[in-house]
C-alpha cells in the first residue's frame, strides 16, 4: 500500500465499528439518572431494535459481499468483509453484556417505583390463577409446538419472531431410584448420569412460537403499582407440560435475525417483471426466506445453542446469549405508570409568526417560512396541501415520497387534490428499507385517486424531500417549493429534529420545475441554478465550498450537521481544509468515519454527537460566517450512498432571519454540555459535562422557549462572543 493511502487510513475508521459506538451512546441514555425510568427502558429497547436492523442490513450485506468479493477491502480501515464481521461480533459481545447489566439494574429501580416485571415462579396465587386462565383461553389454543426429528423437519423461523425452544430427551426411569442407598445409590447415580449424558447426545429440539397476535405483556392484578409478565415467559414456564412425554434438558427463548438485503436484480426486473410495482411486491416476499445472520438466546442453554447453530449453519461468532429480553418493544405498552416515570408531555406548537386564519400560500408568498420539528407542528405544511387541494387556481402538486405515516394525512391530501382535478405527480420510492409494503399500499391508493406515480431514475433511490405546488395567478403562474431535511411523515415529525422550508423564491421554483421534469424522463444529470442535487452535482458543489474556505486558511470556517460521515472524498477534503487551518465543527449523530485531532491531518476538526430525547435528523451545511456564509438545508448525509447513489436535494437559505436562527442553532448544539458527546482521535467518545459552566441542553431549550425568527446576532461577533450571547439567553 502506498504511503499516501496509509496516511489516509490514519484519520479514518471503519463505518460499522463507528456505528456500534453510536448505538453504545444510545444505550448510555438508559443509564442517565436525569432521564425518567420508563424512558430509560425505552432507550434499551431502541438500542436493541437498532442492533437488530444493523445485523439485518449491514452484517447481511457484508456476508453477501464476502461471498462475491472476499478479498475486497473497504477504504476507511482496509478491512475485508470477513475481517469486519469478526470485528463486529467481537465488539457486540461486551455491548450485549452491558445491556444485560443495565436492564437488570433498571428492572430493579422500576420495581422500587412500583413497576414490576415478574417471573412465573414469583407470581402470587391470585396472579398465577389469572395467568393460567389467560394462557388456557388465549395463548395455548394458538400454539403449534413441534419436535424436530426425521418426521418433523426443522421449521422456518421468521425473522425476529420469538420462540420458546427446548432440548428434549425421553424420560429415563432408573432402577432403584427411590430405594437405592450407600454404594448401591452411588452406582445408580453413576449409571443415571451416564444414561442422561447419552440421552443428551440423542436429544431432540422442541420449538414453540410466541404468537405475534398475543400481547407482548400481560398486566397482572395487583394491589399496588403495575405488575406484568412477558408472554414468552408464560409460554416458557409451560414447556414441560407442552412437551409432556419428554424431559426438558435445557430451554431458552430464541430469535433468528435474517439478512434483509433484497437488492434489486436489474436483469430479472427487465426480463421477467416489466412492472416495477409488481416486481417489488414479489421481491418483498423473499425477505423472510433469506439466510440467518444471527441467533440469539435468552437464557443459558449451551447444548441447545450448539444444536440450533448447526441447523441454521451459523458460525459460533454469530450466536449470542443474553439475560435481557430479545425484544423490548413492550416498553411502549407501559403507558399508565406514575407520571414521574415519563418525560414531561409536550405538543408541537403552531408557529406564532403564522396566522392560522390566513392561507399559507399568501404567507409564504410574503416571506420564506421554516418549520422546526418536533418543536413546531407539521400542521402549516398540511394546511398548505389541504388548501391547495381545494383551491380552484392550483393546477398541480408534485412531490417526492420516501417514507409516509401509516395513516398519512399528507397522502390523503394528495388523493383529495387528484380527485378535485389537480395534476398530482408522486415520485414514490418503493425501496425505502422496511417501508416497502407501506409505500406499495399507498401507491395503490394514490393511483386509485387519480395521482400519477413514477419511481425515479433506474438504479437510484430517491431520498430527496421536495414538493412543488403550481398556481394560476394574475401575472402568470406562481409557485411554492417546499424542501425538507426529513420525511413526509407526521409521526416522525414529533420524534425527529428536522426542518421544513417553504419558499416562493423564483430561482428555487425554477429549479424545482426542472427537477421534476428531469425525474419524469429519468434524467439524473440535470443542471440547477440554486439547488444542490445528487448524484450529479451536490458533492462537487460541496467540494467547491470547502475549497473556498481552504483559500481563507485560518479565517475559514465549516460547520456540518448530519447523521453520518462516510464518504472517502469528503473526508479527505475536510482533512485538507484542516491542514490549511480551517476551523471545522462536525455535529454528527451516528457514524463518523473521520477521526478528529490527528496531528497533520485533522487537528482543526471537532466531532460532536448529540443523543437525547429526540433523534437528531436534520442536515445543515454552513461554509463561512456572517453575510458571506453559504448555508444549506439538505436531505443528504456525507455518505457515499447519499452523494453518489441517491437522488438528494439541498436548498440555500437566503432569508436573513432564518440564517440567523440556523447559525444560532448550530452554535447552541456546539455549546451543549449535557447531551453531547465528543469524539477523540482514537474514535472513542466521552460525554461532556457542564462542570462549572452553565448547563446547556439544546433540545431542552427549544422545548421551553418559543421559537422566534426575529432576534439577530452581529455577523462580526467572535465564536466566544456568540456562545456568551447564547448562554445569556439561556439564563434568561
Amino acid at each position: 500500500m502506498e504511503n499516501a493511502e496509509l496516511q489516509r487510513l490514519d484519520y479514518s475508521q471503519n463505518r460499522e465499528l463507528s456505528w456500534l459506538k453510536f448505538n453504545e451512546r444510545v444505550l448510555s441514555e438508559a443509564t442517565d439518572p436525569g432521564v425518567p425510568l420508563i424512558e430509560r427502558l425505552r432507550f434499551v429497547s431502541i438500542f436493541t431494535s437498532n442492533l437488530d436492523e444493523f445485523f439485518m442490513v449491514r452484517v447481511g450485506t457484508l456476508i453477501d459481499m464476502g461471498m462475491i468479493a472476499p478479498e475486497e477491502r473497504e477504504n476507511k480501515s482496509n478491512m475485508t468483509s470477513a475481517e469486519q464481521i469478526d470485528a463486529i461480533c467481537a465488539a457486540v459481545l461486551p455491548l450485549v453484556k452491558r445491556r444485560d447489566a443495565i436492564y437488570r439494574e433498571l428492572t430493579g429501580e422500576l420495581a422500587e417505583a412500583g413497576v414490576c416485571e415478574l417471573r412465573y415462579d414469583a407470581l402470587s396465587d391470585s396472579q398465577r390463577t389469572f395467568v393460567q386462565n389467560y394462557y388456557k383461553d388465549n395463548i395455548r389454543p394458538l400454539l403449534s409446538p413441534q419436535v424436530i426429528d426425521r418426521s418433523h423437519p426443522f421449521p422456518h423461523l421468521h425473522n425476529k419472531a420469538l420462540y420458546a425452544a427446548a432440548l428434549l430427551a425421553p424420560p429415563a426411569k432408573l432402577p432403584g431410584d427411590k430405594k437405592a442407598s450407600g454404594d448401591k445409590k452411588a452406582s445408580a447415580d453413576k449409571k443415571g448420569a451416564g444414561k442422561k449424558a447419552a440421552a443428551a447426545k440423542q436429544a431432540l429440539i422442541g420449538i414453540v412460537d410466541v404468537p405475534p397476535v398475543v400481547p407482548r405483556i400481560l398486566l397482572l392484578p395487583s394491589a399496588e403499582g403495575t405488575h406484568y409478565i412477558r408472554t414468552e415467559e408464560v409460554i416458557a414456564a409451560h414447556l414441560k407440560k407442552i412437551f409432556k412425554i419428554y424431559d426438558v434438558l435445557e430451554q431458552a427463548v430464541i430469535s433468528i435475525t435474517r439478512n434483509a438485503d433484497i437488492s434489486l436484480n436489474a436483469e430479472e426486473y427487465d426480463d421477467e417483471n416489466p412492472d416495477f410495482l409488481n416486481y417489488m411486491q414479489r421481491l418483498l416476499k423473499k425477505r423472510d426466506r433469506l439466510a440467518p445472520v444471527r441467533l440469539e438466546l435468552q437464557g443459558s442453554a449451551p447444548r441447545l445453542a450448539k444444536r440450533l447453530q448447526a441447523f441454521l449453519k451459523l458460525d459460533a461468532r454469530q450466536v449470542f446469549t443474553c439475560n435481557c429480553p430479545l425484544k423490548l418493544d413492550y416498553a411502549y405498552q407501559l403507558d399508565k405508570c406514575p407520571p414521574q416515570l415519563y418525560e414531561t408531555p409536550y405538543a408541537p406548537v403552531y408557529p406564532s409568526y403564522l396566522n392560522e386564519e390566513q392561507p399559507i400560500w399568501d404567507q409564504v408568498a410574503q416571506r420564506d417560512v421554516m418549520l422546526f420539528y418536533p418543536y413546531q407542528s407539521i400542521q402549516p405544511f398540511l394546511d398548505l396541501l389541504r388548501q391547495s387541494a381545494k383551491d380552484p387556481n392550483v393546477l398541480s402538486i408534485k412531490i417526492t415520497i420516501y417514507r409516509l405515516a401509516r395513516n398519512s394525512a399528507i397522502a390523503k391530501a394528495l388523493c383529495a387534490a387528484a380527485e378535485n382535478g389537480k395534476e398530482v405527480i408522486v415520485l414514490m420510492e418503493l425501496r425505502a428499507r422496511f417501508d416497502e409494503q407501506n409505500n406499495i399500499d399507498w401507491t395503490l391508493e394514490l393511483e386509485e385517486a387519480g395521482c400519477r406515480i413514477i419511481y425515479g431514475p433506474e438504479n437510484l433511490k430517491c431520498h430527496a424531500k421536495l414538493c412543488l405546488i403550481t398556481r394560476r395567478e394574475r401575472g402568470g403562474l406562481g409557485y411554492i417549493a417546499q424542501i425538507g431535511t426529513g420525511n413526509y411523515n407526521e409521526k416522525t415529525s414529533t420524534l425527529y429534529t428536522d426542518f421544513c422550508l417553504m419558499t416562493a423564491n423564483p430561482a428555487i421554483a425554477r429549479d424545482a420545475v426542472a427537477f421534476f421534469d428531469n425525474m419524469l424522463i429519468g434524467n439524473s444529470s440535470g443542471e440547477y441554478e440554486r439547488l444542490l442535487v445528487a448524484p450529479n452535482s451536490m458533492k462537487n458543489h460541496i467540494m467547491e465550498m470547502i475549497d473556498a474556505q481552504i483559500a481563507r486558511g485560518a479565517e475559514g470556517r465549516i460547520r456540518i450537521k448530519a447523521n453520518s460521515v462516510t464518504d472517502r472524498e469528503l473526508i479527505d477534503k475536510l482533512s485538507e481544509a484542516s491542514r490549511a487551518g480551517v476551523r471545522i465543527d462536525l455535529v454528527i449523530r451516528g457514524i463518523c468515519c473521520l477521526l478528529p485531532g490527528i496531528p497533520g491531518s485533522t487537528e482543526n476538526i471537532t466531532v460532536t454527537s448529540i443523543v437525547g430525547r429526540f433523534l437528531e435528523h436534520s442536515r445543515i451545511y454552513a461554509f463561512g460566517e456572517g453575510d458571506d456564509m453559504q448555508l444549506y438545508l439538505s436531505s443528504a448525509d456525507f455518505m457515499t450512498r447519499n452523494q453518489d447513489r441517491r437522488v438528494e436535494v439541498g436548498v440555500p437559505v437566503t432569508s436573513s432571519e432564518l440564517r440567523t436562527f440556523l447559525n444560532d442553532y448550530l452554535e447552541l448544539l456546539l455549546a451543549d454540555n449535557t447531551k453531547a458527546w465528543r469524539q477523540h482521535s482514537d474514535g472513542i467518545y466521552t460525554r461532556l459535562t457542564p462542570g462549572d459552566d452553565e448547563p446547556v441542553t439544546a433540545q431542552a431549550w427549544y422545548l421551553t422557549h418559543p421559537i422566534e425568527f426575529t432576534h439577530s446576532v452581529q455577523p462580526r461577533q467572535t465564536l466566544k462572543d456568540r456562545l456568551r450571547d447564547i448562554r445569556s439567553r439561556l439564563r434568561r
